[in-house]
């Protein structure tokens, strides 16, 4: 909502709650018109939809808790919005001749191999419930209209509601060593870079199936929690374990992941950041990164570029940094010396 609106269109939001519920963070998309839809009720959803009048229908909405999906009480509420609901979205986009961008999973292919998934490959193959809901979902959309994208995402974060990396923030501060899993291969999705993306996307006519994850290379959910330890400074020990050694789930869980995301730049779009800029942004984002422990963990390549804009001035920051950082986070002296000793290595390179 912020992004479009950040570029001159009028956007209106819907959830099933009754008033806007996400972050209060004062952006456009907290004063934005706002509209109360249930999406499993065709009557509500073709009243609200075609008094709005859009022009672009973005569905997000979903049932995303993968192993509750699975349960019998559950599974008919599941289909309800995830595929019901979709349909009835359709139907309207449908009447109103317009656009439709539908948010979809790699779920939808049986997660076997290591071939990245292409985004208009058939073999489908979900493993779960949820996958097959959302299956569902795509084929409504893409049997009832023309003027469409179906955007297929993975392992995605944001700032509202939960997400693996807040998951592991919490374990990570509460726990001395975590297990998790080194044979489910994919890359992130940050909501923030997707939502660029889209907008790009709705501007257009280049309508079809598309796959949209940050870029930064395929990972296993062990390299990323490494990597999110590293940025928020946790020196939690990271224990990999493959999937059956971790333990079984309700829901079965695709090994392969890997989105091939080659079509977003074959029709000009711009492919989304780097997931480890895009993890670094978002824990700038909720908190857990400040100003100095970014600069203790700043690499040679960053420093170099600092020591070329003022050496004298990145040489007192620095110097100022190990000090306060060895009060605030009580690093051992070895830890603060190999730091200095990198860092006045570096500034004896960059002055020859």
């Amino acid at each position: 909502m912020n992004e479009l609106i950040g570029r001159g269109h009028t956007g209106v939001g819907s959830d099933i709650a009754p008033e806007y519920s996400g972050v209060a963070d004062g952006s456009a998309v907290t004063t934005a018109e706002y509209v109360p839809m249930d999406i499993t009720d065709a009557a509500q959803v073709s009243e609200v939809i075609t008094k709005v009048s859009p022009d672009v229908v973005i569905h997000c909405a979903a049932w995303t808790a993968v192993d509750a999906a699975e349960d019998d009480d559950k599974k008919a509420k599941v289909k309800a919005i995830n595929a019901d609901g979709t349909q009835n979205i359709a139907n309207v986009c449908k009447q109103l001749d317009c656009k439709m961008v539908y948010i979809s999973t790699d779920y939808v292919f049986d997660g076997q191999g290591e071939t990245p998934w292409e985004p208009d490959c058939k073999d489908y193959k979900p493993l779960n419930v949820y996958g097959e809901t959302k299956l569902a979902g795509e084929l409504a959309v893409s049997n009832t209209l023309d003027k469409y994208f179906i955007v297929r995402i993975a392992w995605v974060f944001g700032v509202n509601g939960k997400n693996f990396i807040k998951t592991m923030l919490n374990v990570g501060k509460t726990h001395d060593e975590v297990r998790v899993v080194n044979d489910q291969i994919g890359t992130p999705t940050y909501t923030l870079d997707l939502a660029r993306l889209l907008v790009d996307m709705v501007e257009t006519d280049k309508y079809g199936y598309y796959h949209a994850t940050n870029e930064g290379g395929y990972i296993s959910w062990y390299d990323f929690t490494k990597e999110i330890y590293a940025q928020a400074g946790l020196s939690t020990k990271v224990t990999p374990v493959t999937t059956a050694e971790y333990g079984i789930s309700k829901a079965a869980r695709p090994f392969n992941s890997r989105l091939d995301k080659s079509k977003l730049t074959a029709n000009g779009f711009t492919p989304l950041p780097t997931w480890q800029d895009a993890l670094h942004r978002f824990l700038k984002e909720i908190g857990e990164i400040n100003i100095l422990k970014e600069i203790l963990s700043w690499d040679r390549l960053q420093l170099k570029r600092m020591s070329q804009v003022s050496k004298d001035f990145v040489s007192s920051l620095l110097l100022f940094t190990a000090i306060t950082v060895d009060i605030l986070w009580k690093h051992t002296a070895s830890v603060i010396w190999k730091k200095l000793v990198s860092i006045l290595t570096l500034f004896r390179t960059t002055s020859l």
